[in-house]
């Protein structure tokens, strides 16, 4: 199912892709291929300063993630987390992310471009499900055209991602806002809270941060067809090269740790 939160707008045409299409893309009928850089990707918000370059990631490697995520013994069961994908792009993550059996997938995407793009997606991905009787069920998705830094995050089990979509100032921004709702409340258990993070450029914010530990850290490699999408996809970037990998970090709320009292000495 799907929840849209979006203002209704007149039907969208999918314009073509001028990247070689994703085998991804190719199976499921939907358009999440490219590179779009971070210069195109400008919507007049305060944070454009610090956005980056829209890619979508390897199904593999958020698969492998997933997993290596499950093997880290979460506290509670995959199905009652909350997939958030924080700079959803055109939706691809949110679409391998449904395939697993979390309680709901949400993504949340600044660029109306993107976000109209992504609907569009999600459209046509909930109806080749639902036409295909083979098709394991999908985890409920919504969609949201949204500020990271403005959304409510539910306070039950969450499970983040991040493909590297902001840069240290605008994360750290949104660290803090995940610890304010996280945060360890009298007469509550916290709710857990853990976050994929896919190039992970900024990972010293989070390993530097008191209120998160590590849990993974390493590359995580694509599989052959993700490896060869990935070189047609960049093949005439300066900027870009595929290693066929991306460093990849996982880490868990895990809250501060309280400044030791020392006790105090009467004097005489």
């Amino acid at each position: 199912m799907t929840t849209q939160n979006r203002d209704p707008k007149a039907p969208l045409v999918m314009p073509p892709s001028k990247s070689p299409q994703h085998p991804f893309d190719q199976i499921h009928g939907v358009e999440t291929s490219g590179l779009i850089a971070a210069g195109n990707l400008i919507t007049g918000h305060p944070s454009d300063s610090h956005v980056t370059a829209y890619y979508g990631v390897a199904p593999s490697i958020l698969r492998t993630l997933i997993n290596l995520w499950r093997a880290t013994n979460p506290p509670h069961p995959i199905s009652h987390y909350t997939f958030i994908d924080f700079g959803a792009g055109k939706g691809r993550a949110m679409f391998v992310a449904s395939e697993f059996p979390f309680h709901q997938v949400i993504g949340i995407e600044l660029n109306p471009t993107l976000a109209d793009t992504a609907q569009l997606n999600l459209d046509r991905w909930l109806a080749a499900h639902a036409a295909d009787p083979t098709a394991s069920p999908l985890a409920p998705i919504r969609l949201y055209e949204q500020d990271a830094l403005t959304f409510d995050i539910p306070r039950h089990p969450t499970l983040a991602f991040l493909f590297h979509p902001f840069e240290a100032p605008v994360l750290k921004l949104l660290l803090r806002r995940i610890e304010s709702r996280f945060a360890k409340r009298p007469g509550s258990p916290s709710p857990a809270f853990d976050l994929l993070y896919v190039n992970a450029e900024c990972r010293a914010v989070l390993d530097q941060h008191p209120a998160f530990t590590r849990l993974f850290l390493g590359p995580v490699a694509m599989s052959p067809e993700d490896h060869a999408a990935d070189i047609a996809a960049i093949v005439h970037q300066k900027d870009y090269r595929s290693t066929g990998d991306e460093e990849c970090a996982i880490y868990r709320y895990t809250g501060r740790t309280p400044a030791p009292t020392h006790p105090t000495c009467a004097l005489t």
